[in-house]
């Protein structure tokens, strides 16, 4: 897959999880209390800014491909750190939430 093509990928999709991670926010402070950790609020918005910084360093790379070409490596790096954090914030919500 060309460098170009990537970035055009991980663009869109890392600034609609920053929409997602802010969503995930806002409902979490709508739960009643002790019901989800304060963690996950917390966890959340550093993944916000991961997947923040993923959406800038790939439009930096669409716009100086022929200068910068490491860092849509970056790019997809910080995406992937995202969606690792979000995986476990899942995870910590579905265990509190549902556990007896």
């Amino acid at each position: 897959m060309e460098s170009k093509e990537l970035s055009n990928h991980i663009l869109p999709v890392a600034s609609t999880m920053v929409g997602v991670c802010v969503t995930v926010i806002s409902v979490i402070q709508l739960a009643p209390d002790k019901a989800i950790s304060s963690w996950a609020d917390k966890l959340l918005a550093i993944d916000s800014l991961a997947f923040m910084a993923s959406t800038f360093l790939s439009y930096w790379s669409i716009r100086h491909k022929d200068k910068l070409l490491n860092i849509e490596r970056y790019a997809d790096r910080l995406f992937l750190l995202g969606m690792v954090i979000m995986v476990f914030v899942s995870f910590l919500v579905a265990f509190e939430l549902f556990a007896d």
